[in-house]
């Protein structure tokens, strides 16, 4: 893959004071940038979401299919980046959708509603399945060595990263370990958005062939990102959250966890991983 040029607006510069060895020194240095991206169906506001410039119409795309509101690709009209009154920057997508039923106010609800962390486990799993959500292809596997491979290819290719220290990152690699698109950002949803949405408006999806790969945790709302692209491997370099173990048994998603060197976890979905031969093990205790 082509070496990674970080995005425009995607980092700032600032001035730090750095204490070191009894000195303080004042010195440049780079931050990934913040800014709110404001995203509306024809005139009418979805929601703000705070992430990182770059890559913003398959930030859009991808939020609007892993989210239900899109049920197919096809519905997606159009597109169009536009300057938000608040910040006289390109921090706006305009979304025209076809043969969609959108009801603005619903949206809202919804979008409050997923936020909320009064929401049970077996609420939130039942509205997933509600979408349509289904098990990805079962017959994809892997190679449990080719998979060790991928943080290194990830880690490599994260240009943002290399200069501030400070972002998310999603990759999404070929069943032989290439990778095709890589997205950062300061939210690891809003990166694995943008991978969607790239896979999106390649037309591309779905992505049944597919591992993708985040740093961080791998939580419930990645986990149904995900299955909403059709992807059948989820790795994570951290743990995975109670929910998201149960979601991706639930719907029959390979999620792998403590992806680090030579190791890793499978919480689910373990037939994917070729040749799978399982050892007895010791109880970790409730």
């Amino acid at each position: 893959m082509a070496t990674q040029v970080a995005p425009p607006r995607s980092v700032q510069l600032t001035q730090v004071t750095e204490w070191s060895d009894g000195q303080f020194r004042l010195q440049d240095d780079v931050l990934a940038a913040e800014e709110p991206l404001e995203i509306r169906i024809g005139q009418s506001p979805l929601t703000v979401t705070m992430r990182t410039p770059g890559h913003d119409e398959e930030l859009a795309a991808g939020f609007l299919l892993t989210e239900g509101i899109l049920e197919d690709p096809a519905q997606l009209a159009s597109l169009r980046s536009y300057v938000t009154s608040a910040s006289g920057k390109h921090n706006g997508i305009e979304v025209e959708l076809r043969d969609c039923q959108f009801d603005p106010a619903q949206m809202q609800r919804n979008f409050f509603a997923a936020s909320s962390c009064g929401i049970c486990g077996k609420a939130s799993i039942e509205a997933i399945r509600q979408r349509g959500l289904h098990a990805p292809n079962p017959d994809f596997r892997f190679d449990p060595e080719l998979l060790c491979t991928l943080p290194d290819k990830l880690r490599a290719a994260q240009a943002v990263f290399s200069h501030t220290g400070g972002l998310h990152a999603a990759g999404l690699f070929s069943a032989s370990g290439e990778l095709l698109v890589l997205r950062e950002d300061i939210g690891r949803h809003n990166a694995v958005d943008k991978v969607v949405g790239w896979a999106m408006l390649q037309g591309k999806l779905p992505l049944s062939q597919h591992i993708l790969l985040v740093s961080g945790r791998g939580g419930f709302e990645i986990i149904q990102k995900a299955l909403a692209a059709g992807i059948p491997a989820l790795a994570s370099v951290s743990a995975p959250s109670s929910l998201a173990v149960q979601l991706a048994r639930e719907l029959g998603l390979t999620l792998i966890g403590f992806l680090r060197g030579r190791r890793f976890v499978l919480y689910s979905g373990a037939f994917r991983c070729a040749e799978t031969r399982i050892s007895p093990g010791h109880n970790a205790g409730p």
